[in-house]
């Protein structure tokens, strides 16, 4: 038989803080038995294991917890009585503290700005320090030599001859300082501006000619022919976004071919900064339009990207092989091809409208009666500029059949037309034509009697800007050219507008076509629908950079 098991005495504690006598509570075993545990003696007759609860230990844990949490209020209380409490001032107090203030900040300005033009100048005489004074080391210059370092530079307004940006804004008068400054050409400003259009310039036209035919001899930054290309653009008689970019290009070809670069300066740099005022002389004389800028950027990066080990005489020869490359690839055969594009859209029968002069329009139309097409021109013009008269010579000239109206008029012979050939000064990203002023009036009631549009218009004159509107870039024209109605001299009723101070002449050149009015865009890449644009904006970039 089995040997009688011997009883245990279960392991007890007591839970809470009850009496000793009070009932207690079994505790199972550990759950690792093979680890001893000591056992300590405990105020009553039972044993309490060590890694058991003990209420007297809890107790003293807690009234500590406790005891810290007070200290802890005290000293938050303490460090809140010593902040001083802020005392309660009057309004004129607080008046004359902020006045004191502004007093303090304005004499601390004044003394920041003439300690930055110290450093400045301190700074200039300093070209040349050793690696150690590099590192940290102070400087041992003094500042007789730093000044008279300082005298030797040339001064920081004849150093900066960057053309000013087309889109400058006019009514910053700070800029417009500066840029009176370098001008070459001085014109009066006008004194009937239009407030709406005070960021653009608006000058007293007819008096900025004969001030700058008399300083012909006494410029000699700017290139001859340069100067004649901008006396042209000054008269009118350089008109057209090919003829002026085809002319501003010739002559820098010829500025290119007799420079000399000056000793100790680079070509590159130094040829840059007399392109960049050319730029300058060109927009003084008239603002530039959007296919300029485009062939003096293209221009430019040319010149950035000269191999170094080429001499003097091949990088110019280099560069104008390059204009003329531009001038034949991007302007005429670009004209020759969209011609044929266009061409293929031209039926027999048709009646063909079109707006003001472009010479696209007008190579396409004549290139259709060459081949035979039996089809009707109508030419619509607008006051003050009238430029569809001569284009309209040239067609009846050639045999065309032909129809000459009016914008007003543009309503009642719509119904007539089958398609309306418009050419375009630039095309931005969003698709919106930039174009002569009165050419979104044409697109528009074209687009409301269900008449196609084809825009005709020259990759070049593509940009990635995007225009929503025609006053924020634009260009204004003679105020007096619509105060006069040509022929009729009896009509003289606003002779002396000037004069009148509550009577302002608003002469808009140029406005902007939605999109929507778009048919399609007709270019030397193909035709494509507006939505297009920026791919083409791409890839017209990326063959520059790989050209």
């Amino acid at each position: 038989m089995d040997a009688p098991r011997v009883s245990r005495t279960p392991k007890i504690r007591r839970v809470g803080f009850s009496a000793p006598d009070s009932s207690a509570t079994m505790v199972p075993s550990p759950r690792h038995p093979s680890v001893p545990v000591p056992e300590t003696q405990h105020s009553g007759d039972c044993h309490v294991a060590s890694g058991s609860y003990d209420p007297s230990e809890n107790l003293n844990l807690a009234t500590g917890i406790e005891k810290k949490e007070e200290e802890e209020k005290e000293k938050e209380v303490l460090q809140s009585s010593t902040k001083p409490f802020k005392a309660k001032t009057t309004k004129a107090e607080r008046r004359a503290l902020q006045e004191a203030q502004r007093a303090a900040k304005a004499a601390s300005k004044a003394e920041g700005s003439k300690a930055v033009a110290e450093s400045g100048r301190a700074a200039a005489g300093k070209s040349t320090k050793q690696s150690s004074q590099k590192k940290g080391g102070p400087s041992c210059a003094s500042p007789a030599a730093t000044d008279k370092k300082a005298g030797d530079r040339p001064l920081e307004k004849d150093r900066k001859k960057d053309a000013p940006s087309p889109r400058m804004q006019f009514d910053d008068k700070s800029r417009m300082e500066k840029a009176r400054r370098r001008a070459v050409v001085n014109p009066t400003e006008s004194r009937n501006r239009v407030d709406l259009f005070q960021h653009l310039p608006q000058y007293e036209h007819g008096t900025q000619l004969p001030n700058l035919e008399s300083k012909f001899f006494q410029i000699g930054s700017v290139h001859p022919a340069v100067f004649e290309v901008g006396l042209r653009y000054l008269a009118g008689d350089i008109s057209g976004g090919n003829a002026r970019c085809i002319a501003m290009l010739r002559a820098f070809q010829d500025a290119i071919r007799d420079y000399c670069t000056p000793h100790e300066k680079a070509l590159v740099r130094d040829l840059t900064s007399k392109i960049n005022s050319y730029v300058s002389f060109f927009t003084e004389c008239r603002p530039l339009s959007m296919s300029m800028g485009n062939a003096i950027r293209f221009v430019k990066s040319r010149i950035v990207n000269l191999p170094l080990n080429h001499s003097e005489f091949e990088a110019k020869a280099d560069l104008c092989s390059d204009i003329d490359q531009f001038i034949n690839e991007k302007i005429i055969l670009a004209d020759k091809v969209i011609v044929q594009h266009a061409f293929a859209k031209v039926k027999d029968g048709d009646v063909l409208l079109t707006y003001g002069l472009s010479c696209v329009v007008e190579m396409i139309l004549l290139y259709a009666h060459e081949l035979g097409k039996q089809f009707h021109v109508v030419v619509v013009d607008s006051r003050p500029r009238l430029e569809g008269q001569a284009l309209l010579r040239r067609l009846v000239a050639k045999g065309l059949s032909c129809t000459y109206t009016h914008i007003n008029a543009v309503s009642h012979i719509m119904h007539e037309v089958t398609r309306v050939l418009l050419g375009a000064s630039a095309v931005f990203s969003n698709g919106t034509v930039y174009s002569t002023v009165g050419t979104s009036c044409v697109a528009m009631v074209a687009h409301s009697f269900r008449v196609p549009v084809l825009i005709c218009c020259e990759a070049y004159k593509f940009h990635e800007r995007v225009l929503l509107g025609s006053i924020c870039s634009n260009e204004l024209g003679d105020p007096d050219a619509i105060a006069r109605v040509p022929g009729r001299m009896e009509v003289n009723y606003l002779d002396n507008w000037a004069s009148e101070d509550n009577l302002r002449l608003l002469n808009l050149m140029y406005d902007a076509t939605p999109s929507d009015y778009v048919s399609f865009i007709v270019t030397d890449y193909g035709m494509l629908p507006p939505t297009s644009v920026p791919v083409l904006v791409r890839e017209y970039r990326r063959e520059h950079l790989l050209m």
